[in-house]
């Protein structure tokens, strides 16, 4: 789980919040930008519009504050906002034109480590945000929700409008893309025809 389970908020706060009040708002805003920016990071690789998104969320979380019922937790709530926003984000159809373009580069210069930034030297340390930069929004968007926001893939295809098998398949596939990035090269293996004396 990310930041959003670590804050809370006291309820009266909340409370304030939903009556229009400047400084509640301000409260609620300072404990969750960070968290909010970093999920909004996550997903669009870009500083600017991540930044648009996290204010994209808490315009709607400031107007839609008066509608929330505390059955879950404020932090779980604006999550989920900013998780919408930023998958609404994916969907645009300037973001798939240039998703479209991405991928097309990715297929001509796949297999090729250092066009993602990633060196496969065992020496080297493992740069996970360049794997997964190495993924599609789509299926990055899949890893991040899954691996380390905890949704089900029930929860996933909710979100993004597709079936479970969708999210289960986009998981798979991007296993097996960051594969290569992930695997520690075994020290101790013999290389092919060695003689292994005893």
């Amino acid at each position: 789980m990310s930041k959003f389970a670590d804050i809370s908020i006291d309820p009266g706060i909340v409370r304030r919040a939903a009556k229009g009040d400047p400084r509640a708002h301000e409260i609620i805003y300072r404990a969750f930008a960070t968290p909010v920016y970093s999920i909004c990071l996550r997903f669009t690789k870009a500083p600017a519009q991540a930044e648009d998104l996290t204010q994209e969320t808490f315009i709607e979380v400031m107007r839609s504050i008066a509608k929330f019922r505390g059955e879950a937790a404020l932090g779980s709530w604006i999550r989920r906002i900013a998780v919408t926003k930023a998958l609404m984000y994916l969907r645009s159809a300037w973001t798939k034109r240039g998703q479209a373009l991405a991928d097309d580069w990715n297929d001509v210069t796949e297999g090729d480590a250092l066009s993602h930034g990633v060196s496969r030297h065992p020496d080297d340390a493992l740069d996970l945000d360049a794997a997964l930069a190495s993924l599609s929004d789509v299926s990055r968007t899949v890893v991040w929700l899954h691996d380390v926001e905890g949704f089900t893939h029930k929860e996933i295809a909710g979100l993004m409008g597709k079936s479970e098998s969708f999210s289960k398949s986009q998981l798979s596939r991007a296993y097996q893309r960051l594969r290569p990035f992930l695997e520690v090269p075994d020290e101790g293996k013999q290389p092919e025809g060695a003689a292994v004396t005893y």
